[in-house]
């Protein structure tokens, strides 16, 4: 046995020690020195988080209640009020947190600047279950280059939210008018139509809906008439507004919108954003997601619920996905990847979307009390979870806000122009204007259009 030990000793310190011989008959080892590869734990880990104060506190006590184990390296939360303001930091120079919310949005923006690394195989190695906890097309939508580039964290499907006391479906109803079922879990294109109409009160400055003239706000409508948003769905050189399906989707959907008896018009919205007329009780329905709820309940006095986004012929819907992605730059990515399980475990997920921003991207949670909150308004969150089988996430490209502002004037005047709408003629006119950001080697020196495609 004595031997034994001796060639065991060998074994563990041989490859460490440099002037030391290791028999059995030798002094007490001399301390092994550190190889070039081995480093020490880290003294601490950052997590970077993202949102309003209520789901920052929220974190907050995620990681309190994580720093109460004597045995854990300790973790720094680092807070922003949004994405952007987050992306901005690190743009100008700021570390990035070892564990940090983001975006699908920005996953781009992330492998392309080397920020992240894959977390597949780190949680993989500590039992999450991905297939069973999490929808495939979330973790598809947060996946590059064959591996999990961060962990799904929230979704963000876009839904109807709509002032019960301007669409009253049961008035509707005594009046014959088309309406959802009461246990219906989705309504048509005609019945929202038929919503918006009710809820338009001339006398008392009340409309009916709002819908952003963007490219999110009208791709629900677009997929879900049988058109296509953008005319590749990975790497796409033009939106596809001018193709055939995709007109028809919008010409349905624009008899509806350009109805200034029934929508918004831009003065309005010079006067007061679309979500604080809805405040007001002055706008019927308006799009919008999970974030939107505890702004609404604010308001008291507000009975409001919620509806899937309106089927032409098939449901769809858009949005995104948050996540948890670990810096390329961790110090200790195996430390990193416990404190991630810990952040995706079931009840602080559930914690952080009690707060009622969240939409958790675990099923379990989705499911629970913590997030339907039986009893507070929307009646109905449970369509929330429903849209998410429906729900579309753009290309995964970096240029996103700059399309969106560069088509923006012609959306505005497909939704809000006055007179008879050549929709061939602004539908090409959007296209082409997105090419100089989608594909602008393709684009020539030719001169934009100098008349407007609605004729006054």
């Amino acid at each position: 046995m004595r031997v034994t030990r001796g060639l065991v000793a060998c074994a563990a310190v041989g490859s460490v020690l440099i002037t030391a011989a290791c028999t059995n008959d030798s002094p007490d080892p001399v301390p092994p020195t550190p190889s070039a590869s081995s480093t020490a734990p880290p003294e601490s880990l950052t997590f970077g988080v993202v949102g309003p104060h209520d789901v920052q506190r929220a974190f907050r006590a995620t990681v309190d209640a994580w720093n109460l184990d004597p045995d854990s390296v300790d973790v720094a939360i680092e807070s922003w009020p949004t994405q952007a303001a987050m992306r901005a930091d690190i743009e100008g120079g700021a570390a990035v947190p070892d564990v940090f919310m983001s975006s699908r949005s920005d996953l781009s923006w992330l492998l392309e600047n080397e920020y992240t690394q894959p977390v597949d195989e780190l949680l993989d190695e500590r039992g999450v279950e991905f297939g069973d906890t999490y929808s495939r097309d979330a973790l598809q939508a947060l996946s590059a280059d064959d591996h999990l580039q961060c962990m799904p964290y929230g979704v963000t499907p876009t839904v109807i939210y709509y002032n019960k006391r301007l669409v009253n479906f049961d008035r509707m109803r005594n009046r014959g008018l088309d309406v959802p079922d009461e246990d219906a879990t989705s309504w048509t294109f005609d019945q929202f139509a038929a919503a918006a109409e009710f809820a338009s009160r001339p006398a008392r400055e009340a409309k009916g809906v709002h819908i952003a003239p963007t490219v999110e706000g009208l791709s629900p409508f677009i997929r879900s008439g049988g058109g296509t948003v953008f005319d590749d769905a990975d790497q796409p050189t033009s939106l596809s507004f001018s193709s055939d399906s995709s007109k028809d989707a919008l010409e349905r959907t624009l008899e509806l919108l350009r109805n200034p008896q029934v929508t918004l018009d831009e003065a309005q919205l010079d006067e007061a954003s679309a979500v604080r007329w809805f405040l007001r009780g002055k706008l019927g329905m308006i799009a919008g997601d999970r974030s939107l709820t505890p702004i609404l309940r604010r308001k008291s006095n507000l009975d409001f619920d919620v509806m899937p986004m309106p089927k032409l012929d098939s449901s769809a819907t858009v949005g995104d996905v948050t996540s948890l992605c670990m810096s390329a730059q961790t110090s200790s990515p195996s430390l990193a990847a416990d404190f991630m399980v810990h952040e995706i475990s079931a009840d602080w997920v559930g914690l952080v979307a009690s707060t009622g921003y969240l939409q958790p991207a675990n099923v379990e949670v989705a499911l629970s009390d913590d997030f339907l909150q039986p009893g507070r308004r929307p009646e109905h969150a449970a369509f929330f979870n429903s849209s998410v089988r429906s729900m579309a996430v753009p290309p995964l490209i970096d240029t996103l806000p700059e399309l969106e502002e560069t088509v923006a004037p012609s959306l505005q005047q497909l939704v809000y122009g006055v007179g008879v709408l050549d929709l061939d003629a602004i539908t090409t006119q959007i296209d082409d204007e997105s090419k100089t950001v989608l594909d602008p080697d393709s684009v020539t020196d030719s001169p934009s259009p100098s008349e407007s495609p609605s004729a006054e």
